[in-house]
């Protein structure tokens, strides 16, 4: 199977884990002589660049869609091209299934033009994903906590450095994190489960919060406390603002994260909780793992299989 976006936050977590699952696994990389993951295979090439990364998709039977390019002034314009280059390429090539990672928003089509212009662009995505040939399951992520997400690094941050935050309203909004972990795990798990086959799934943590919770519970596991004071007056652009002077989050990507919190991003996981019943981190435990990831513990991958292991002797 082909993983791109291999050296990411989520698809280097992922390559282990599929490894580690007796898959054989392939890397998309723009730079393969600096790739340094675990794939058994590496390609070189760009989904923004048609006629770059075709060859990577030949006998694949199973593909993972890990591209978004947030951060980029047009991002949206290189959204389309790039899941329209891949839609294309991996039909011609036959590829059975295919998984992508969408984030969480009103599903009411009415609605629809009232998501940020960030989860607007995941959303588009998927409608261009679902026109190719092959089978496509959709994974809805709200904040995945784990270290190098940048919405969990703007919270970090936020709860590490200020004991009292004048906050917009959206800290009010209703989210609901997941681990990387369990994010992973699902990932995996969805490919392995023939019935998950075309479908859309919401996934999230344990219970829903609000954002303001969020950051008192991240400022707890780091051994001090917040006070939050939601006011009226911060718009969307002041929001983005006060981000980028407490955070050091580049302002390209803080301004699209942060009109996304307008947005109420939890979770209805009932349906893949019933086709992957794995037990989902505790927010104490993803935010404490988050924070000390580059310790000696067990990794990302090692977590995420040991869930799907469940998951395989229950099911046996």
């Amino acid at each position: 199977m082909l993983v791109t976006g291999s050296t990411g936050f989520i698809g280097s977590r992922l390559v282990p884990t599929l490894r580690a699952r007796g898959h054989d696994v392939a890397a998309l990389t723009r730079d393969a002589a600096g790739y340094e993951g675990d794939a058994d295979t590496v390609y070189e090439g760009d989904v923004l660049e048609a006629g770059s990364f075709e060859h990577a998709l030949e006998r694949v039977d199973a593909a993972y869609y890990l591209v978004h390019s947030l951060g980029a002034d047009d991002f949206r314009q290189k959204d389309r091209r790039a899941a329209r280059n891949f839609r294309r390429a991996a039909s011609d090539a036959d590829v059975e299934r295919v998984v992508y990672l969408s984030g969480l928003g009103d599903e009411d089509e009415d609605e629809e033009e009232d998501l940020s212009e960030h989860l607007e662009s995941r959303r588009e995505v998927e409608r261009i994903l679902a026109a190719g040939t092959f089978d496509l399951t959709t994974l809805r992520a709200a904040i995945i906590i784990g270290e190098g997400n940048e919405s969990f690094r703007i919270v970090r941050q936020l709860a590490g450095r200020l004991p009292l935050m004048v906050t917009p309203r959206w800290v009010r909004n209703g989210c609901q994190p997941i681990a990387v972990d369990d994010v992973v795990a699902y990932l995996a798990g969805v490919l392995e489960t023939p019935a998950t086959a075309s479908n859309v799934y919401e996934v999230g943590g344990p219970e829903a919060l609000t954002y303001g919770s969020l950051l008192e519970r991240t400022a707890e596991v780091m051994g001090h406390s917040v006070l939050v004071v939601p006011v009226p007056v911060l718009t969307p652009r002041l929001s983005a603002y006060w981000v980028e002077l407490v955070t050091d989050v580049p302002e390209e990507v803080v301004r699209p994260l942060v009109e996304g919190l307008q947005n109420e991003v939890t979770a209805d996981d009932v349906a893949i909780r019933a086709v992957l019943p794995t037990a989902l981190t505790p927010y104490r435990s993803a935010i404490g793992r988050a924070l000390e990831e580059d310790g000696d513990g067990p990794s990302v991958a090692e977590r995420a299989t040991a869930k799907l292991g469940e998951i395989t002797v229950g099911r046996a």
